[in-house]
């Protein structure tokens, strides 16, 4: 089983994902998902409970909901990952963050709770990936009318995270 699997071709995701998907280089995806929990847990234990409840203009999310969000939409791509890779073929539902987002009620769960929940859950994107089968990878499946390959959601969930990092960078931390 390798986890340096080739960077996905533009059939394997609806275009939209490839804002995500070409944000990572490596064609280790497995080495970046260790990557950033590595680089990101430090930075997201420096960010104080206060600091956690701030939004970077009204009606944004706070930084809690931003990261609650990114737990979220992993477990949702890592859970159509298992369901493609696993070989099941019926289509699965979308995801609709704003839903999610409000239904979590993420500024009422303590900072430290939603980076433990965020690391547990990279630590599980982790151990998946790293034992899926070389054919598990290849396989592929309809997620929100939209056809995905297994590779093209670990890197969707690579980007994502990267995405969200960049916008915490940028108009959060300054």
């Amino acid at each position: 089983m390798s986890t340096a699997i080739g960077r996905p071709q533009r059939s394997e995701a609806a275009p939209y994902y490839f804002g995500y998907i070409d944000r990572i280089k490596s064609e280790d995806v497995v080495g970046v998902f260790e990557q950033q929990l590595r680089d990101t847990s430090p930075r997201l234990d420096a960010i104080s409970e206060e600091q956690s409840l701030a939004r970077y203009e009204p009606g944004k999310w706070s930084i809690r909901e931003l990261l609650g969000h990114v737990s979220d939409a992993e477990r949702v791509f890592l859970s159509r990952a298992f369901w493609f890779a696993r070989g099941f073929d019926t289509p699965l539902p979308s995801f609709d963050e704003k839903t999610c987002a409000g239904a979590a009620h993420a500024d009422q769960v303590p900072w430290s709770r939603h980076v433990d929940e965020f690391r547990a859950i990279r630590e599980a994107t982790v151990a998946f990936f790293r034992n899926l089968p070389d054919e598990g990878w290849k396989r592929s499946g309809t997620a929100s009318g939209n056809v995905f390959t297994t590779r093209a959601l670990a890197y969707v969930i690579a980007g994502h995270l990267e995405h969200h990092l960049a916008i915490l960078r940028e108009r959060y931390l300054r």
